[in-house]
């Protein structure tokens, strides 16, 4: 569900966030599963490009990917540019690269490097291998729709 501008009510940005958690559950699942195959690596090759389209997809639902602030009115522009730097975000209204997403991952270092020495164990250990490919995946998606919040909210403030 593209929106090609930033939502102006707090009930469609809750929709909004309602149905990227919906699908950051559904592909954080699916990653998950990927962790039960035994191969070394395989599990953050997994997670890297379910971020790769999972966090494009957020900012767009919220009207802040790139391209979406670029065709905004310039003084529209200039409010988003205040709340992303207010906010501090890392991903939103950016182009997401696998470097950003690297960057990002190692704020959950623990979990995934738990993650690795886990699949060592058989079956129980790719148990808690999949369980910690979801709460990471989670985690880092669920911090980046609180920022699309907070700067949706920020724009809403902003004077149109």
């Amino acid at each position: 569900m593209p929106i090609t501008a930033t939502p102006a009510t707090p009930h469609t940005v809750a929709d909004i966030a309602a149905t990227c958690r919906r699908r950051v559950r559904q592909r954080a699942l699916l990653a998950a599963g990927v962790s039960f195959v035994p191969l070394p690596g395989l599990d953050w090759l997994a997670d890297v490009s379910v971020l790769m389209k999972l966090i494009p997809e957020i900012n767009e639902a919220f009207g802040l990917s790139p391209e979406q602030i670029e065709r905004l009115a310039p003084h529209r522009r200039v409010a988003v540019f205040k709340a992303l730097s207010a906010g501090g975000s890392l991903l939103v209204g950016r182009v997401v690269t696998r470097t950003l997403l690297l960057k990002l991952l190692r704020l959950v270092g623990v979990r995934l490097t738990a993650q690795q020495a886990a699949k060592f164990v058989p079956v129980a250990g790719q148990a808690v291998a999949a369980a910690l490919t979801f709460t990471a995946l989670r985690y880092v998606c669920e911090q980046h729709i609180r920022q699309c919040i907070a700067v949706s909210e920020q724009i809403a403030i902003e004077p149109a």
